[in-house]
């Protein structure tokens, strides 16, 4: 891919110190906050959370009464079935790591709600594992910018990410694309106009098309 300097530098330019928008004090609270994140925004999560780590300990998430962890994750959507998957993963933890998030790959994606890309999430923030989690902000941005096809799934994006870019900026640059697709390159009205990288972008070219019908 001939543009993917122009890509990393226009990122770099942006967000040079992109991280993780969750907010968390330890391992596990992070694990929890990206399982509770799917479908919901980090904001939203955030405020749940806030709650939640204040108020109890990850042995008291593990013998909280689930209508009561279901009433403070409400917010986030699917509470019913996320309430179960944290009281499983702190019970988990508690019982197999001492409470802490192991570095162990195949474990965490035992855990109920805890996929592919959470694991990703997970490892990269907390053990700095060269990882490309791919959210619908990172498929929308790759497929945008033609790094990848429309038709590709999350597994085939992440696939092509990691063969365009350097292994070493693989954490940093899921964290860039989540921002950009967050603030810029917006689902619906993204800020083409200003964007450094419209040339190299279909939408903008879709849109042109559109405009001209």
């Amino acid at each position: 891919m001939k543009n993917k300097e122009m890509i990393m530098n226009y990122f770099d330019e942006l967000f040079p110190d992109a991280i993780c928008e969750l907010q968390y004090q330890y391992d596990y609270e992070l694990l929890i906050a990206v399982v509770l994140s799917a479908q919901c925004t980090d904001k939203r999560v955030n405020m749940v959370t806030k709650e939640l780590f204040q108020k109890y300990s990850l042995q008291e998430i593990s013998e909280l009464d689930i209508k009561v962890l279901e009433n403070i994750i409400r917010p986030v959507g699917t509470f019913t079935r996320k309430a179960m998957y944290v009281k499983e993963i702190a019970k988990s933890l508690l019982q197999n790591y001492n409470g802490k998030v192991p570095n162990h790959r195949d474990y965490l994606e035992s855990l109920p709600g805890v996929g592919h890309k959470t694991c990703n999430v997970v490892l990269s923030n907390l053990y700095n594992v060269p990882a490309f989690a791919v959210d619908t902000h990172v498929s929308r941005v790759s497929k945008r910018l033609k790094i990848a096809k429309e038709s590709d799934d999350v597994k085939k994006i992440e696939q092509k990410l990691m063969k365009q870019f350097p292994k070493e900026k693989w954490s940093k640059m899921h964290h860039q694309m989540v921002l950009f697709g967050r603030y810029h390159c917006k689902s619906l009205n993204p800020n083409c106009l200003n964007c450094g990288l419209k040339e190299y972008c279909s939408y903008k070219k879709n849109t042109k098309n559109t405009s001209k019908i």
